[in-house]
């Protein structure tokens, strides 16, 4: 006949691992309504509180002891909590689709607007010299009228007029090329 010593560190709090039941009724429903709250998902609320009361077994099969059971218990649970909010949260791609995301990769935009400025540049080399140079350094370098004053030595009023002649130009050139 085996013998009932009981496991060293256990048994002299008001709760051990011989005194608490498996499955504690009288606080499981508040800890999943409380799990609930937080979470906003019954399954994962239920599992996290059956996660409590596993964890909280352990800790008295292990010599833990605990005073007040029910606070021991929302304590545990809001930990579980906390690790939930930080794991990295898996996306399931039904979900993204329902969101209205779309994985197919439309560069076509993209593709359209490398075209257009390949264009412009093959229609600014038909431009005469003197707006070529200013209409390369508005449009490809993306300069301001200040700083291309600076480089030119011309006014900004000057290259303001060179611009918008440019672009008249350009503008027939396009048509006349469409």
């Amino acid at each position: 006949m085996a013998s009932h010593r009981p496991i060293h560190g256990i048994g002299t709090s008001p709760f051990s691992a011989q005194s608490i039941r498996p499955t504690p009724v009288e606080y499981s429903k508040g800890l999943v309504v409380h799990a609930l709250f937080k979470l906003h998902n019954q399954v994962l609320s239920t599992d996290l509180v059956q996660d409590t009361y596993i964890k909280t077994w352990n800790y008295l099969v292990r010599g833990g002891k605990i005073e007040a059971m029910k606070a021991f218990l929302y304590h545990t649970l809001n930990n579980l909590i906390i690790d939930e909010y930080r794991k990295k949260k898996v996306a399931s791609l039904d979900a993204l689709l329902e969101k209205g995301y779309d994985p197919r990769n439309d560069d076509s935009e993209r593709l359209i607007d490398a075209l257009d400025g390949k264009a412009a540049l093959v229609l600014i080399m038909r431009l005469p010299v003197a707006y070529q140079k200013i209409m390369r350094m508005k449009y490809v370098q993306d300069l301001t009228l200040e700083e291309m004053s600076l480089i030119t030595g011309s006014s900004k009023n000057a290259l303001a007029v060179k611009v918008h002649r440019g672009l008249e130009k350009l503008k027939l050139l396009f048509y006349r090329k469409n």
